[in-house]
């Protein structure tokens, strides 16, 4: 097993014997126990709904039902991801309904079709239920690859959520060791806040995706009041991914056409 496998098991597999072979996995149902129970909870948004309502979800987890930060990711094919993990497993309806939840309190303004949570099912009859395919993964209809990505140069994928060739395993298990499996007592909590209905405090809109991550790009030491100077520090970061840093490359180019 190596350190993605690790990490993947330590946040996502079930505990117990999951529901499905290893082989079959675009069904997602490797994730989902023979008992109908999961660890992992995903949310979906369309690349067309834009991104400052996943930025809005992202932040509101965490700032306003103070759970762990999740894990994001660019679905390979028209979306981002964002991955909650579990200590403990719950039936998939449960994990539905936290999710359907979510959705309302934080993406209330994405259109219902731009949306899609896993899993989603009848709890009693778990090999008909449906789960997201594991990331990273090659996606067939497009070619282009699902990854874990940093949340802080996330907006960079807005108009391509994919990669056009796969991710290390390294890097991509460097993104997830430092994300953290939510408490049964979090949980509970973050539940009964959501039932609640309160409204959400958290800022959306274009001052959301501008600021909202910026704590995150500062722990690395990057310099987010400056676009040229952020992106020149993420492309010149050894510890960020190559192809985050051609990106940055890419990006930096208008700056510099012209000049000798």
């Amino acid at each position: 097993m190596n350190r993605l496998q690790t990490e993947l098991q330590r946040l996502y597999f079930p505990h117990e014997p999951a529901a499905d072979t290893p082989a079959a996995t675009d069904s997602g149902l490797e994730l989902i126990t023979i008992h109908g129970q999961v660890r992992a909870m995903v949310v979906e948004v369309a690349q067309a709904a834009g991104w400052d309502g996943v930025a809005s979800l992202w932040q509101g987890i965490q700032d306003e039902l103070e759970l762990p930060a999740p894990a994001m990711a660019v679905s390979g094919i028209d979306g981002y991801q964002v991955w909650l993990s579990l200590v403990e497993p719950i039936p998939v309806a449960q994990a539905q309904d936290f999710l359907e939840s979510l959705c309302q309190r934080y993406l209330s303004g994405v259109m219902p079709q731009h949306i899609d949570v896993r899993p989603v099912a009848d709890a009693s009859a778990p090999r008909q239920a449906r789960h997201a395919r594991m990331v990273p993964a090659l996606q067939t209809p497009t070619g282009h690859w699902s990854a874990f990505i940093a949340p802080g140069l996330a907006s960079m994928f807005a108009d391509e959520p994919w990669l056009d060739l796969p991710p290390s395993d390294d890097a991509q298990a460097k993104l997830l060791v430092s994300v953290q499996s939510i408490q049964p007592t979090d949980f509970q909590r973050a539940q009964q806040q959501l039932r609640t209905g309160k409204p959400a405090s958290v800022p959306t809109g274009p001052a959301a995706s501008a600021g909202q991550l910026t704590d995150t790009s500062q722990e690395r030491g990057h310099d987010v009041s400056d676009p040229r100077r952020f992106l020149l520090s993420v492309m010149k970061d050894p510890g960020t991914e190559l192809h985050l840093r051609i990106e940055a490359a890419k990006a930096l180019l208008p700056w510099f056409q012209g000049q000798n």
